[in-house]
């Protein structure tokens, strides 16, 4: 009876109007659903409401909800300007309020994008784009227009850059590329690295043999795009400037082989990010499969990774360019510009990486770069072990394999990697009196310095992927193409297309997974289970496509948007002018797109040819298309 009776006074209890404080979303975005949060300020009532349900009333319509920890919170969608009266006991607050319109949150992105590839330069596009942004969010915060443009402005330092800098993951990206910088630079300076050049020209002795080298690294280098970009970049970029390979040509071979391999591999940094995305689809459709399980069936219907890698080595095979690529690659064949010149981002950085030592040993560089190939991996399996699941025989290796590095902290492992490799690469300096101590801290400090490029555009990228995520762009792009009316047979194509112009705008394939997985596989799969004529097995086909759409259009994405981290360090590690690099890239991207669509996802979708046979015929297009629109390039007949 005391239970009860406690029970119900402390229901009973009325909140008044100095015991609660309301706090509304910072960022209003209109059509979109947000959190209000309720918060008990009255001393005297701190811990009394634990586990209690109230009903509050938002103009005149009642929300129920639940205090935990002295706060209760419900959601609320913004759709157009409006007098706020929110209700619950004896409290009573009226605040008016402006939503940003949805469709303003496409600015930001879209006008850093815009002028990227208008002024074909990356550093003011995008602080103007994330300046769009905070401009918009003050001034619908009721701030004048001007007044507005200004506090925007300190915003993009005080807010933006620093909470990107401050981001654990974005932390050890930027250690990780100062610490590749240094070995770079340091094993430049000891010889290192000109002597890995001697040793690939016996295998890379023209412009074609030295991109197949090229392509083969970055199959080689599989676990994670990062460590792919810089190493893979850094070590042929001297190679590819001897063959007279264009540094637009090395940026693309080096970025096109990074992501795509990385998405698929079994065994990579990915991987988890990957299954973790999938699974969070998987909880709401209550479907009995593994994440694991779903990943590898999809697999099948990743059209454009596969097609990617395929294209490349049919590029280069076939010695044959279209596009901008051409008139990138003839410029360096015919001398009309030098490197340094079509580059100019690289001109001071290729200096640098110039070497005086009597032994250029190829060792000095091997050992580093191995060091970080062979740390990543032991790394990644120390972070994510599991004994359980290791000494469980019913499971097969690879998957054990899979599971652990799905698991593990892939930060972690690159640091580790990549001090550890700049240590190596000094004791090897140091104890072979290559340099002097004065002389190698020199040269590790110059890596640093030569990063700072890339480091400053990756820190300006994640301010506007920032920017983006709280102005809800992802949900504008969404909600306007899950309007649209269409065939559940289409769902997979829609889905690739929409996948792409989310990581287009936004820079970020991962994030682009991250907010695609749990909207699209529960949408797919209640669509295509409803629909008439698709039975469960022909739904699961659907499905899995619809997983490896999302994966496979934020990659395509990734590769055609200026913003994008991984297309910024393979610009920086190939020494390739950014924008020129995404001008020449995106022909390559949009065309191996196109056909992965058309010729491999819808039809795959109705089931009426494997996606094998499918990936087949996109490879002939592919071969096809390169033969009748590509050309040659110039003084490469002999090659």
């Amino acid at each position: 009876m005391l239970l009860i009776y406690s029970s119900f006074g402390l229901n009973a209890k009325q909140f008044g109007q100095s015991d609660i404080q309301v706090e509304l979303p910072k960022i209003i975005v209109g059509d979109v659903s947000q959190s209000i949060t309720l918060k008990i300020v009255s001393d005297s009532l701190y811990g009394q409401f634990e586990g209690v349900s109230k009903t509050v009333f938002l103009n005149e319509k009642s929300y129920e909800v639940t205090f935990v920890r002295n706060e209760a919170a419900f959601n609320y969608d913004f759709p157009e300007d409006e007098h706020l009266i929110i209700k619950m006991d004896d409290f009573i607050l009226e605040k008016a309020v402006t939503p940003i319109p949805l469709w303003m949150s496409v600015l930001p992105p879209l006008i850093a994008i815009i002028l990227a590839l208008l002024l074909k330069e990356v550093f003011s596009a995008l602080f103007v784009g994330i300046l769009t942004g905070t401009s918009i969010m003050f001034y619908y915060q009721g701030v004048g227009f001007f007044a507005a443009i200004g506090k925007g402005f300190l915003a993009v330092i005080d807010t933006y850059v620093m909470d990107s800098l401050t981001d654990r993951g974005h932390l050890s990206i930027i250690i990780f590329s100062m610490m590749i910088g240094g070995m770079v630079q340091l094993i430049s300076s000891n010889g290192g690295m000109k002597g890995v050049v001697n040793r690939l020209s016996v295998f890379a002795r023209s412009s074609r043999s030295g991109q197949l080298v090229t392509w083969l690294l970055g199959m080689v280098i599989f676990f994670d795009d990062y460590a792919n970009t810089l190493v893979v970049g850094n070590t042929m970029r001297p190679v590819a400037d001897r063959l007279k390979i264009s540094r637009a040509k090395l940026a693309y071979i080096v970025d096109s082989t990074a992501a795509p391999i990385a998405a698929i591999a079994f065994v990579t940094t990915w991987i988890g990010a990957e299954l973790s995305y999938i699974q969070d689809g998987l909880n709401v459709i209550g479907l009995n499969q593994s994440a694991y399980n779903v990943f590898f069936n999809s697999l099948a219907y990743s059209f454009y990774p596969i097609l990617t890698l395929i294209f490349v080595l049919m590029i280069i095979l076939m010695k044959r360019e279209y596009g901008p690529m051409l008139k990138a690659e003839n410029a360096v064949r015919s001398k009309k510009a030098p490197q340094d010149e079509i580059n100019s981002d690289s001109s001071e950085t290729e200096n640098k990486f110039e070497t005086s030592v009597k032994y250029e040993k190829a060792m000095n560089a091997i050992i580093p770069v191995a060091v970080i190939i062979f740390g990543t991996i032991s790394g990644l399996l120390y972070t994510g072990w599991d004994k359980a699941l290791w000494a469980n025989e019913e499971v097969s290796f690879i998957t054990k394999i899979s599971e652990i590095i799905g698991k593990s902290d892939s930060y972690a492992a690159l640091l580790w990697s990549s001090v550890s490799a700049l240590v190596v690469a000094f004791m090897l300096t140091l104890s072979q009196r290559i340099l002097n101590l004065q002389k190698t801290i020199e040269s590790i400090l110059e890596g640093f310095r030569i990063m700072m490029t890339a480091i400053l555009i990756l820190t300006l990228a994640w301010s506007v992927a920032l920017v983006t995520e709280h102005m809800h762009t992802a949900d504008f792009i969404a909600q306007s193409l899950l309007s649209m009316s269409f065939s559940p047979y289409l769902i997979p194509a829609f889905t690739f297309i929409l996948a792409a112009l989310v990581a287009f705008s936004t820079g970020t394939s991962w994030g682009t997974m991250a907010i695609l997985y749990p909207l699209l596989l529960p949408t797919s799969w209640m669509l295509t289970e409803s629909a008439p004529g698709i039975d469960h097995e022909h739904g699961l086909t659907i499905f899995y496509s619809v997983v490896s759409a999302v994966l496979s259009g934020s990659i395509l994405g990734d590769h055609v948007s200026p913003i994008s981290d991984t297309t910024i360090l393979s610009s920086i590690s190939s020494g390739c002018n950014h924008i020129e690099h995404v001008r020449t890239q995106m022909p390559y991207a949009l065309t191996v797109g196109f056909v992965a669509v058309v010729f491999g996802t819808i039809p795959a979708a109705y089931g009426f040819v494997s996606s094998w046979v499918l990936m087949l015929l996109g490879v002939v297009i592919l071969f096809g298309f390169i033969h009748f629109f590509g050309k040659k390039v110039i003084n490469q007949t002999n090659e």
